[in-house]
């Protein structure tokens, strides 16, 4: 559970932490603190991680519970909706250039035996 904790909040300040780069980078000893910020969530003494989950992100994704549910489930609906389609897609482009290159084939097929001639095939050497 702790490490949970730890990877949520960290997924969390590195996601906002991409954003705010490029405005804060620049203020003396940012990546110092920002090291440190990070030591401190991973300690297991200061148990920092522990802390701003409990405190501040387990009260706001309870609260917001029913709606992130209902939306992962939107997704997963909408999800297979468009693989179903895709896959429809797929089939149908596999089974038209299946379809053109067989008639293709067939038409150079049928060209390539009419070249030969019974003259042709009686020269053939014939096997006892």
């Amino acid at each position: 559970v702790r490490w949970m904790m730890y990877w949520i909040v960290f997924a969390l300040f590195m996601a906002t932490e991409t954003f705010t780069d490029l405005l804060i980078s620049w203020f003396p000893f940012y990546y110092e603190v920002k090291m440190a910020f990070v030591i401190w969530l991973l300690s297991p003494y200061t148990r920092g991680a522990s802390l701003l989950y409990r405190r501040f992100l387990h009260p706001a994704l309870a609260r917001r519970e029913k709606d992130i549910d209902a939306f992962l489930l939107r997704a997963r609906e909408r999800g297979c909706e468009t693989a179903l389609r895709f896959g429809k897609r797929s089939l149908n482009l596999a089974a038209t250039a299946a379809v053109q290159a067989a008639t293709k084939s067939q038409g150079a097929l049928a060209g390539r035996l009419r070249s030969f001639s019974m003259q042709d095939l009686r020269s053939l050497p014939e096997r006892a």
